[in-house]
């Protein structure tokens, strides 16, 4: 084997300008991601669970939608299908301000918020059907027997398999730099490209991504821990 490592080209020159930029924007378009995989995977998951025959069938043509097309589908829908629907000064607004990132985030976003609303509504199933029962007996109304009770229990019980969506989608960012996003794996390849040093620059970048993995599931062992319901929850190993 006459391949001769050379390590320190990860922080020589440009590569680690490009490698922080990359990770930077990694954060940004997850963080943003998973907000907008949040809101809409809790409101749509909620409503799946709802006695209104209506609000169930717009949640579920929602999850079944955008949970069965492929996120790089997605990706490039968002980049090349839906600009050219938006009036012009919407499509000149994106386009100087850096139009691929946003598409990507709305992919990303809704791709997983689909896959979340699966596991807000397995959590709000699994609670006891007395709970809500016991709220309406109380004279709650069931917008807000929802707010106040139903999801904030369910929102503690799915801790983990959020978590492991949460990771998913900061995974998933990668597929970005399909449609040009410079994320972590885009600037990872830009210094191999530059540096002709595969494994020194792709090395890194699944590095980085390991650390970020690791430090979200420390976090979210320690959310479910301090968030455990006893009796009903087990507290995290």
């Amino acid at each position: 084997m006459n391949y001769q490592f050379n390590w320190s080209v990860l922080w020589s020159g440009q590569s680690g300008g490009w490698l922080l930029h990359g990770l930077l924007l990694t954060l940004a378009i997850s963080v943003l991601a998973w907000v907008l995989a949040a809101v809409l995977g809790i409101v749509s998951g909620a409503m799946r669970t709802v006695p209104w025959k209506p609000l169930r069938v717009i949640a579920t043509f929602y999850v079944e939608f955008f949970r069965n097309v492929p996120l790089l589908v997605w990706m490039f829908f968002w980049y090349f299908g839906v600009p050219p629907l938006l009036p012009r000064v919407v499509q000149d607004w994106l386009f100087n301000h850096s139009a691929e990132f946003w598409a990507g985030m709305f992919a990303l976003g809704v791709y997983h918020g689909a896959r979340m609303s699966e596991i807000i509504r397995a959590g709000i199933l699994s609670i006891p059907r007395t709970q809500f029962e016991a709220a309406v007996a109380m004279g709650l109304t069931t917008f807000q027997v929802y707010r106040l009770i139903i999801v904030p229990i369910a929102l503690r019980l799915i801790v983990p398999p959020a978590t492991n969506d949460s990771l998913n989608l900061l995974k998933n960012s990668s597929v970005a730099l399909t449609i040009s996003v410079a994320e972590l794996t885009f600037q990872a390849r830009q210094v191999e490209t530059y540096t002709a040093k595969a494994i020194e620059a792709l090395t890194a970048g699944t590095v980085i991504y390991l650390v970020l993995c690791l430090g979200i599931a420390a976090i979210m062992t320690r959310v479910e821990r301090r968030f455990a319901i006893p009796g009903l929850i087990a507290r995290g190993g």
